[in-house]
């Protein structure tokens, strides 16, 4: 398996939609209103759309270093520490969109299979209350690294959604557009 060819065109699509998305909200809150999304949440308990952003790119981010075993750089743990606190300081849509194409750029700069490695190398995965995974690194691909970067992207789109941003399955899957067979486009 590759996990390159799997998680890197993965992410940097989603993420491209991701941006979209905040696109289309600034158009329907051309002034200052869209930067006010950025503290929407769906529930009292859930962290905010600010957030959601930050850790969808760091999921991505995270992904990259650790099927590389490398250490993660100083950058991942200032985005995680942005997300924790956004509910305080949720940022701007500049900043928000930023940190999108940050992620996209470092995952553009991979090798062809940078990511690539034996599936079945154990990966431990710590998590921020001190619980280890102990996990294949198929295992951390399929069931964490994807996982919790849909988790954090479909969020950010609920979030969107339930401040009427008008947002459609088009808008989540504009990369499928390339795949549609020419004949068999409706007549509007």
């Amino acid at each position: 398996m590759s996990f390159t060819k799997l998680l890197v065109p993965t992410y940097t699509q989603m993420l491209k939609a991701l941006a979209g998305w905040l696109d289309k909200a600034q158009l329907q809150f051309p002034d200052t209103g869209s930067e006010a999304l950025l503290t929407a949440r769906l529930a009292p308990d859930m962290f905010p759309l600010s957030t959601q952003i930050r850790f969808a790119c760091v999921q991505a981010q995270e992904a990259v270093f650790r099927l590389q075993g490398k250490s993660f750089p100083a950058s991942i743990g200032e985005l995680v520490d942005e997300g924790r606190n956004a509910g305080e300081q949720p940022g701007s849509m500049a900043e928000a969109r930023a940190r999108i194409e940050e992620t996209i750029a470092l995952l553009e700069k991979l090798s062809p299979n940078a990511l690539d490695k034996d599936p079945d190398e154990p990966i431990a995965h710590e998590l921020p209350n001190g619980m280890v995974l102990d996990l294949t690194a198929v295992q951390y691909a399929r069931d964490w690294a994807l996982g919790q970067f849909y988790f954090h992207l479909m969020t950010a789109y609920a979030i969107l959604r339930s401040e009427k941003i008008e947002l459609g399955k088009a808008d989540y899957i504009p990369h499928m557009f390339p795949y549609i067979r020419a004949d068999t486009i409706p007549n509007s």
